[in-house]
C-alpha cells in the first residue's frame, strides 16, 4: 500500500522518534510511506478550547494537504495517535459545518474515512496483530481517552503488544482512567489534573514496568514528566518504537545511539 503519515504537531515538534518509528515499521512491513510536506497541526487544541473560527484555516490546510487520498494518490492515511485521529474523524468535519463551509465538512468527513490511528491500521486494515516485534523488556500500557473513547482503537495495541517477542506484558491496574493531562484541561485544573496523574503513576509503579507504552505522546509527556520527577525508574515510549524493532534489526531514531529493543 502507499500510505501517507500525518505525523502530528507535537510529535513533530517535540516526540519525532513516534512518526520516525511508525515509518520504520510500516516500511518494514513492506509499505511505501510518503510524508505530505505542507501538513500542520489537525486543529485539535483549539476546537477544545472553543476557538472554531481560528481551526478553519487549519482544517483548511489538512484539507488540501491529504486531499490527494481521495483522488487514490495513497490507499490511506495512518496517524501515530489516538488523539488527533479522533479529531480528524468527527471534530473537523463539525466545525467546518458549524462555520458555513458545508463543501470543506464534506471533504474533511472523506478524508477522514481514510484516516486511521496506528494500531487499527495494522490489525483492521492490514490484517495482522503480530508484527514480527522483538522488545525483550517489562512493559505495561496506557490506553489513551481518545484512542479509546473518540478513536475507539478497541484492544489492537494490547493484541499487537501480546505479540511481541521477548516482552513482559502486565496489565495496568485502572487503566482506563484518565491520566489527568487533556491538553488545557491541565493548565485549567491543575489541582485536579496532578491527583489524577499521582493515582496514574501510582498504578504504573506498581506493575515494576520497565517502560509505559501509550499510542499519544501527549499523554507519554504528562505520565513521563511526573515519573521522571519522581525518579522512578520508569521510561515512556509510544507504541510505533516498541513494534519497530525485530531481533535482527534492533530501530533506534535517527541522530541518536541508543538503540531500542536492544
Amino acid at each position: 500500500m502507499k500510505i501517507a503519515l500525518f505525523a502530528t504537531c507535537i510529535s513533530d515538534v517535540m516526540f519525532p522518534q513516534a512518526p520516525q518509528a511508525t515509518v520504520h515499521l510500516l516500511r518494514r512491513l513492506g509499505h511505501e510511506v510518503v510524508f505530505p510536506e505542507q501538513q500542520g497541526c489537525c486543529g485539535q487544541m483549539h476546537i477544545n478550547t472553543g476557538y472554531y473560527p481560528e481551526a478553519m484555516p487549519l482544517i483548511e490546510n489538512h484539507v488540501r494537504t491529504f486531499e490527494p487520498v481521495l483522488d487514490g494518490e495513497w490507499d490511506a492515511i495512518v496517524v501515530p495517535s489516538g488523539s488527533c485521529t479522533g479529531s480528524l474523524r468527527h471534530q473537523q468535519e463539525i466545525v467546518a459545518k458549524q462555520q458555513g463551509n458545508d463543501p470543506l465538512a464534506q471533504k474533511a468527513r472523506a478524508i477522514a474515512a481514510k484516516t486511521y490511528e496506528l494500531s487499527e491500521f495494522l490489525v483492521n486494515v492490514l490484517g495482522t496483530d503480530d508484527v514480527g516485534a522483538y522488545f525483550p523488556h517489562r512493559v505495561t500500557y496506557h490506553p489513551t481517552c481518545h484512542s479509546m473513547r473518540i478513536a475507539k482503537v478497541g484492544d489492537a495495541p494490547y493484541r499487537l503488544l501480546k505479540n511481541v517477542g521477548g516482552i513482559d506484558f502486565v496489565e495496568l491496574p485502572e487503566e482506563e482512567s484518565c491520566c489527568g493531562f487533556g491538553g488545557t484541561f491541565a493548565l485549567k485544573n491543575s489541582d485536579v489534573s496532578t491527583a489524577m496523574l499521582a493515582q496514574k503513576m501510582a498504578n504504573v509503579i506498581s506493575t515494576k514496568a520497565e517502560i509505559l507504552v501509550a499510542g499519544d505522546y501527549s499523554c507519554l509527556m504528562h505520565i513521563g514528566g511526573g515519573l521522571s520527577r519522581n525518579r522512578s525508574g520508569v521510561r515512556v515510549m509510544h507504541l510505533a518504537e516498541v513494534l519497530a524493532p525485530t531481533q535482527d534489526e534492533p530501530w533506534f531514531p535517527p541522530e541518536t545511539t541508543t538503540k531500542v529493543g536492544a
